[in-house]
């Protein structure tokens, strides 16, 4: 069987979904899954964070800092907020800016496919690529379909696969290889947005236990919880450094985060002087953790026997815990991936291959990514209307 498109989307995910709702006449969009939007349907806990109110540039990390300007200018977190209230999808914001379903992450994959399928495009799952190659003029791809060999022709292709993060999902490297045959530099690529661990598993005696804390790397800094796990930290400061981490690097947990301790302590000893210090830190700190670090502290006595100085010094401890991460949980549990399609090798405006006209990239398999919170939704819409716009754009031009 041999069908004639004008443009091939590989990947029915977010970036390649809103991308052929824009990308005219004549779309064909193809998925390894049994249904679309798989990713989608998991995040955020089933509620899909799909954006972040504070979306800027200053939020992604790339090769490129400068790359994501355009696309995120051009079609903005009120953008999407638009669309999905013509849709009728309740939501909330959670924390920082992040967006949330009332409901559940499913109205958005449905409200893509009802726009991608307005815009005439067709929607293939269960397809596979098996091979492709460019005469000159279009692609040719051979997909397995359903346990059925079909050719595509295609003027245009769109890399939208993603990255190889949760590969229990079918997430694997294909974009990047694809984009490599064509040309085209790939980033080191790493698991970003990941718990981070410890060969020596310090923190076992203390999974479970949550605090806010500000997370310091490489010069970057989060304020937001983190999470002790039974292998090493967790947590969303923990997630959001991670993409700032690498393997040798320290990195610094700060425990009053507020700077309010020292002041809190110096009050509690007028009123509860004769009260064990150990005790009183156990309000302001998970008691579990005080217990854990009196013996690196030198904890002992009454508050009351603490000077100011003594004070300060713990303190100071506290908001200068330096430890070495020995790794990450890996793709398995990553939320992103670092990395990816090198950016110097696209156009910022339509996403488009300086290689090879016709060729497109955008979403997670581009050297962009966001922090936790929304803003690799952002991205995936805001690149995936970029090139279906330049696309239809284009249409009008043969």
């Amino acid at each position: 069987m041999h069908h004639l498109c004008n443009t091939l989307i590989l990947g029915a995910g977010a970036a390649g979904m809103m991308c052929a709702a824009h990308a005219g006449p004549g779309t064909l969009v193809i998925d390894h899954a049994r249904a679309p939007g798989e990713k989608i349907r998991i995040s955020g806990g089933g509620r899909c964070n799909f954006t972040n109110l504070g979306t800027t540039p200053a939020n992604f990390l790339s090769g490129n800092p400068h790359f994501c300007k355009s696309a995120l200018s051009r079609y903005t977190q009120w953008d999407f907020l638009d669309l999905i209230a013509r849709h009728g999808v309740a939501w909330h914001e959670k924390t920082l800016g992040q967006l949330f379903c009332d409901d559940k992450a499913t109205q958005i994959v449905t409200l893509l496919v009802k726009e991608l399928r307005h815009a005439g495009a067709d929607l293939w799952l269960s397809s596979q690529v098996t091979d492709i190659s460019h005469d000159g003029s279009h692609f040719h791809v051979t997909l397995d379909r359903e346990g059925r060999r079909v050719r595509v022709t295609a003027r245009n292709l769109v890399l939208a696969t993603g990255g190889k993060s949760i590969p229990k999902m079918g997430a694997t490297g294909m974009a990047y290889d694809i984009a490599r045959q064509f040309g085209h530099q790939i980033t080191d690529t790493r698991p970003a947005l990941v718990p981070l661990t410890f060969s020596d598993a310090p923190f076992a005696a203390l999974s479970g236990t949550a605090l806010p804390v500000r997370a310091l790397c490489d010069g970057v800094s989060f304020d937001e919880a983190a999470l002790f796990t039974h292998r090493g930290l967790s947590g969303p400061a923990i997630l959001q450094i991670s993409s700032y981490w690498r393997e040798g690097q320290t990195i610094t947990l700060d425990l009053d985060p507020t700077a309010t301790l020292f002041d809190a302590l110096r009050h509690q000893r007028q009123t509860t002087g004769r009260r064990n210090v150990t005790t009183e830190l156990g309000h302001h700190l998970p008691a579990k953790l005080v217990a854990y670090l009196a013996p690196s502290l030198g904890l002992a006595g009454n508050l009351a026997d603490h000077s100011d100085a003594r004070l300060a010094e713990i303190i100071g401890t506290l908001r200068g815990w330096q430890m070495k991460p020995t790794g990450t949980e890996g793709y398995r549990t990553a939320e992103v991936t670092l990395g990816g399609i090198d950016t110097d090798g696209l156009s910022s405006k339509t996403m488009q291959s300086k290689h090879l006209p016709g060729l497109y990239a955008i979403g997670e398999a581009v050297d962009v990514t966001g922090w936790l919170g929304g803003y690799n939704f952002q991205w995936a819409w805001s690149s995936g209307w970029a090139a279906g716009r330049a696309i239809a754009e284009s249409a009008g031009d043969h």
